[in-house]
C-alpha cells in the first residue's frame, strides 16, 4: 500500500494494485499528476514473451530503463524505436523523443520490465498504435549501457548518469547512484524527482517522517522537499533517478 510522507513524498512498490492491461503488456502507473507531481511521471510496463504492441509517445521526454530480471541470462530485447531496432541489455537507459513510438521484441522465456519516466506527465493512458512512426536513421547514442558509463563521486557515493542532454534530452537526466550504509544529512533539490531502489533495504526520510524501503520501492520527491535515502542494510543500496528539470544528481541544499 502506498504511503504519503511529509510535503507529498509518495512511496509505493512496483507492482501495487491492479494493472492496465494492453493486450501482453501491462502497465502500472505509480506516479504522476493523478497522485500529485507537478509534472514528471514514473510507471512501470511489463513485456510478455513475444512481439508488443508499438507505443506512442506524445509531447513528453520519455525516458526508459531496462530492469535486471536477477535471471542468470539477465533480461535482453529487441527495442524498436520507430522503424529502427536495437539489442539492449539489463541496466541500460534509453530516451525516446516527443511523437516517436517504441516497442520491444522479448524472446522470453520471462516477462520483462521497462521503468518509464515522462516529462511533462502526459496524464493519460498508453496510446498503442499498428504502425510505428517513420523518420530516419536512429542513433544508437541514445541507448545507454550503465556498464559504460563513468563513475562520479559525491561525498562516501557516486552516481553513473545515463540519460541527459549529451543523449539528446535538454529536459530530464537519468541516473544510477550508489549509496553506503549510513544516513546522509537532510536536504533538498530544486527539481522534482522520481527513484526506484534497484538493490538494498533502508528507510526513506520526508522531514521528521519515514517509511521502510526496499528492492522495488518507488519514490515521489516534490521540488524543495527536505529528504533523504538511509541505508539501513551491510552492503550498497543502489537506486535509479530521474530529475525534472534536468540537473546534476550532486547538486543538493543541505539544511
Amino acid at each position: 500500500m502506498a504511503v504519503t510522507l511529509a510535503g507529498g513524498c509518495r512511496v509505493s512498490t512496483l507492482r501495487e494494485d491492479e494493472p492496465l492491461r494492453k493486450g501482453t503488456l501491462r502497465v502500472w502507473n505509480r506516479i504522476g499528476r493523478a497522485t500529485g507531481a507537478q509534472a514528471i511521471s514514473l510507471r512501470v510496463l511489463e513485456f510478455a514473451p513475444g512481439r508488443s504492441p508499438m507505443i506512442r509517445n506524445g509531447e513528453a521526454d520519455e525516458i526508459l530503463f531496462l530492469l535486471d530480471s536477477g535471471a542468470a541470462s539477465n533480461a535482453r530485447v529487441k527495442l524498436f524505436i520507430n522503424e529502427c531496432s536495437f539489442d539492449v541489455g539489463a541496466d541500460s537507459g534509453i530516451y525516446v523523443r516527443p511523437g516517436e513510438t517504441f516497442g520491444v521484441f522479448n524472446p522470453g522465456p520471462d516477462n520483462v520490465t521497462i521503468i518509464s519516466a515522462q516529462c511533462p506527465d502526459p496524464d493519460r493512458e498508453p496510446e498503442l498504435v499498428e504502425r510505428p512512426a517513420s523518420s530516419a536513421a536512429i542513433n544508437e547514442g541514445r541507448i545507454v549501457r550503465l556498464a559504460d558509463r563513468r563513475a562520479q563521486p559525491t561525498a562516501d557515493r557516486w552516481y553513473r548518469v545515463l540519460v541527459d542532454d549529451e543523449v539528446g534530452s535538454e529536459q530530464v537526466t537519468q541516473f544510477v547512484g550508489s549509496i553506503p550504509p549510513g544516513r546522509a544529512p537532510d536536504h533538498f533539490h530544486e527539481y522534482e524527482e522520481v527513484l526506484v531502489i534497484l538493490r538494498g533495504e533502508g528507510r526513506m526520510w520526508a522531514g521528521e517522517t519515514n517509511t521502510p524501503i526496499a528492492t522495488g520501492s518507488c519514490i515521489y520527491l516534490p521540488k524543495g522537499q527536505v529528504h533523504c535515502v538511509e541505508n539501513t542494510g551491510t552492503g550498497e543500496l543502489r537506486l535509479l533517478g530521474v530529475l525534472y528539470p534536468a540537473g546534476s544528481p550532486s547538486v543538493r541544499y543541505d539544511v
